[in-house]
């Protein structure tokens, strides 16, 4: 009851949390529809972050299950990678001083709108999954190549890490976009789980909220994955466009402001 009654003022919040577990469970990029919702309902800024994390740590777990029940990866390869990708994001966080946000900025500025164009023009990218070309050793090497260098960017800096995982996956290590996402999936779960430790050590965590919300999550990337599972690539391409072309807007928004 406690925890219906402090979230009955921000119930509209839930339409837009819904859709952004629906988004995020195919593309990535939920919380370029979150974090401002957040803000919208009067959530305050220093809390925002951490009620985000929890609530979004709650969808992307049903995603990454569902996913990932009908993907089968072998669990050392999985471990292996959650590993690297948290090695990666604790460096990227200790970095941040050394490096500037706004030169990582200017970087997406200049790569995202050719990723938009080649996801809409190569039509058949991530159809067939061609991994199996790889040897062992060398999917392992370049998936784990990929999970700590995306994750050390998620640390330093954060906004469309799903997208690039999955979009690195597949262009990298030969799975399709099913099999990328569900990669990406588990390892967004895993920095936001630890994300979501350092809120709750901080107390930057509106729990009964973050709580909430995240049932919402839950029922959006469930729906999302759904989606995804029955329609493939064929849905999970063109939503990956529309997210870096969002991407590029924030982060062009962000430099201006």
């Amino acid at each position: 009851m406690d925890m219906f009654n402090a979230s009955l003022p921000y119930l509209p919040l839930t339409f837009f949390v819904f859709v952004a577990g629906f988004v995020d469970s195919i593309a990535g990029g939920g919380g370029l529809i979150t974090l401002p919702a957040y803000l919208a309902f009067g959530v305050p800024p220093a809390l925002v972050l951490g009620t985000n994390k929890l609530s979004s740590s709650m969808g992307t777990l049903v995603a990454a299950a569902k996913f990932l029940k009908e993907t089968r990866f072998k669990a050392d390869f999985l471990f292996i990678l959650i590993f690297v990708a948290a090695v990666g994001a604790f460096l990227g966080a200790r970095a941040i001083s050394l490096v500037s946000p706004e030169m990582i900025r200017y970087l997406l500025i200049a790569t995202l709108p050719p990723i938009a164009i080649f996801l809409l023009w190569r039509r058949r990218f991530g159809l067939v999954d061609t991994s199996r070309q790889h040897s062992p050793n060398a999917l392992l090497a370049r998936s784990s190549g990929i999970s700590f260098s995306v994750s050390f960017y998620d640390g330093l800096l954060g906004p469309g890490t799903g997208t690039f995982l999955a979009l690195a996956y597949t262009r990298l290590c030969g799975f399709d976009l099913l099999r990328s996402t569900a990669l990406a999936k588990l390892l967004n779960l895993t920095s936001n789980v630890a994300a979501l430790a350092a809120f709750l050590y901080l107390g930057r965590v509106n729990v009964e909220l973050g709580l909430a919300m995240g049932l919402a999550g839950m029922a959006g990337n469930y729906a999302g994955s759904h989606l995804a599972l029955k329609k493939g690539a064929w849905v999970i391409r063109p939503m990956l466009a529309v997210i870096c072309a969002s991407l590029l807007l924030k982060v062009a928004w962000d430099l201006l402001k």
